[in-house]
């Protein structure tokens, strides 16, 4: 291939990059990196995920843009498999949901559009099934070494049974690295207690820390290292936003901009099957 060949193609994927949204920062090529809502590239190092992968089956649930799938391959897993549900209609919406918040969302997800283009400019050989986490099933996918499981229970109606779905299918550790409520967590640091939305978008269990602790519990499996407190920083895609009147009388408003300027809170856990 020549120089100028290899500068049309990075002219290409960056333009194609630059045509969707993106929830996850990733690295397409030198010099290409999505403007993705979140930067996870730094909490990849922090979390408790083996350096080594080598001879792994792993699997990432509710992968998105793929970044912590394309991540385990980068690190030898022998095999990653990626599941998630690309149309936002099936995910667990309150009823009375704004239909513009669904046709938002959908505008992001495109179907996983970021996925496919990231998959085919890493030459990764992830494989993504489209399947719910209620619906893990070790008869179809088989087992894992290691599972994946990342900012997803915020946004289920029943976080433990999607838990119990993990645990049908892992083999040896799950990795959850998911939001806590920082309030509740510094008001309650051993009792668990969660927040219920639920109300015009997918937010439905804000648990603190001990409540995190506590599903996983629930759902099968005992800790074996964490909780770990990390923040999700705020990616290139995602705007600060903007002092308004509802900064005053609203409790989401307030966390959206303490997200956006001091990252998303979140707790990582590592657990195996009891």
């Amino acid at each position: 291939m020549t120089g100028a060949a290899r500068l049309d193609d990075a002219a290409d994927l960056r333009a194609e990059v630059a045509g969707r949204e993106w929830y996850h920062t990733l690295e397409l090529a030198p010099g290409v990196i999505t403007p993705g809502w979140f930067d996870l590239r730094a909490v990849a190092a922090k979390v408790p995920l083996p350096a080594s992968l080598a001879g792994m089956r792993c699997l990432d649930v509710g992968t998105f843009d793929g970044f912590w799938a394309f991540e385990m391959e980068r690190r030898g897993a022998a095999e990653v498999v990626a599941v998630d549900v690309n149309d936002p209609r099936a995910w667990d919406w309150p009823p009375g949901s704004d239909p513009q918040v669904v046709a938002a969302l959908a505008a992001r997800k495109r179907e996983g559009a970021g996925f496919a283009l990231a998959h085919r400019a890493l030459g990764s050989r992830v494989r993504l099934v489209e399947r719910s986490v209620y619906e893990l099933d070790p008869a179809e996918l088989g087992r894992f070494d290691l599972v994946y499981l990342g900012s997803l229970l915020l946004h289920l109606r029943d976080p433990v049974l999607a838990l119990d779905r993990v645990r049908r299918v892992c083999a040896g550790r799950l990795l959850l690295v998911d939001t806590v409520e920082a309030t509740l967590s510094l008001m309650f640091p051993r009792r668990p207690v969660a927040r219920l939305d639920g109300a015009g978008r997918p937010w439905w269990w804000q648990a603190n820390v001990a409540g995190l602790v506590r599903m996983v519990e629930a759902a099968g499996f005992r800790v074996l290292t964490g909780p770990r407190l990390i923040r999700f920083r705020r990616g290139p895609g995602q705007p600060i936003p903007r002092p308004t009147r509802a900064l005053a009388t609203s409790r989401t408003a307030r966390r959206d901009l303490a997200v956006a300027l001091l990252g998303d809170p979140h707790a990582a856990i590592l657990a195996a099957p009891a």
